[in-house]
């Protein structure tokens, strides 16, 4: 069950500096973007939310309007009518809009959270690059793909970053702010301050595959795939031995399930693409599979193990 007592910490607060960020464009309407947006408008900003589907932009403001009613049930229990207002309120500072170009020209700072494809990103910055004012703070999402080369495309490299948020955005509280080869100072000293304003825990990594979380995380997840394939250890039991020997709150198959294999296989791929000889990125025959019949855990209702639909 999701824990939304650690939302609204924060949130109230914004940065006082003459250069604060004010102005927010989130490019993207799914789950990390309308979670993108969500943070920003409680934490008083004014918020774009982008997206290329009308339909997909109307969902998206339905749950964000779903979860800020959760928020407002735990923070304002004995004063329903405050809570009400903040859900106006919040929901009153986003905006859709369908053209990212004529969405960036008034941002103080663009978060890109579209897919996962180079090209895709290289052309959609460019036109951000573009049509933004000078002074804007561009920023990707991405998991997986490599900031510099992300940011390669566009002229202000100084002004370029990664701001890499979790899933599901308003719940969890680690914001990774990822530095590229030119990124400046300012421009990082900005990101860590905007985290913190929308109550995230801010931590620094430098553009290496995966970051701090995902560098760990997937060779970890993988290294337990191979385990299971050699027939060393039941799915079952990998899980629990980690889970009550380790402290995890979660086994590494369950949680592969859980994220989904087919984005494990997504990063995997990629990385084993740019980097063939590390093991650690090697392809795994199981995982393999599994995705090509269409396992890809939870969301399809079986993986590494099977579950019952509801």
């Amino acid at each position: 069950m999701i824990n939304f007592r650690i939302i609204g910490r924060q949130f109230s607060t914004s940065i006082s500096k003459q250069n604060a960020i004010k102005n927010v464009t989130v490019i993207g309407g799914g789950l990390m973007g309308s979670g993108i947006a969500q943070v920003a408008a409680q934490a008083g900003q004014s918020v774009t939310l982008v997206d290329v589907s009308s339909d997909v932009l109307a969902k998206s403001q339905k749950s964000i309007g779903a979860n800020l009613g959760r928020v407002a049930k735990k923070l304002y229990k004995d004063k329903p009518e405050d809570g009400e207002k903040f859900v106006a309120e919040a929901l009153g500072r986003i905006k859709t809009a369908t053209d990212p170009g004529e969405a960036s020209k008034s941002a103080d700072l663009i978060v890109e959270a579209i897919v996962e494809n180079m090209d895709v990103k290289h052309k959609l910055f460019k036109q951000l690059d573009s049509a933004a004012p000078a002074h804007t703070i561009l920023a990707s999402n991405t998991s997986s793909l490599s900031i510099n080369e992300i940011g390669s495309v566009v002229k202000r490299k100084d002004k370029f970053g990664g701001l890499h948020f979790f899933n599901p955005v308003p719940v969890m509280r680690l914001l990774e702010v990822v530095k590229g080869a030119e990124t400046s100072e300012d421009t990082y000293k900005s990101m860590m301050e905007w985290g913190k304003a929308v109550g995230k825990t801010c931590i620094t990594c430098k553009d290496t595959p995966g970051f701090v979380v995902n560098r760990l995380l997937v060779p970890y997840i993988c290294e337990a795939m191979r385990l299971y394939e050699r027939g060393d250890a039941s799915a079952r039991d990998i899980d629990i031995a980690m889970k009550l020997g380790a402290g995890y709150p979660m086994g590494p198959l369950e949680l592969a399930d859980y994220v989904g294999l087919d984005t494990n296989k997504f990063i995997l791929d990629g990385w084993h693409k740019k980097f063939p000889d590390q093991p650690l990125f090697k392809p795994i025959p199981l995982l393999n599979k599994l995705v090509a019949e269409g396992k890809l855990g939870v969301k399809t209702g079986e993986g590494i193990y099977k579950y019952d639909k509801k």
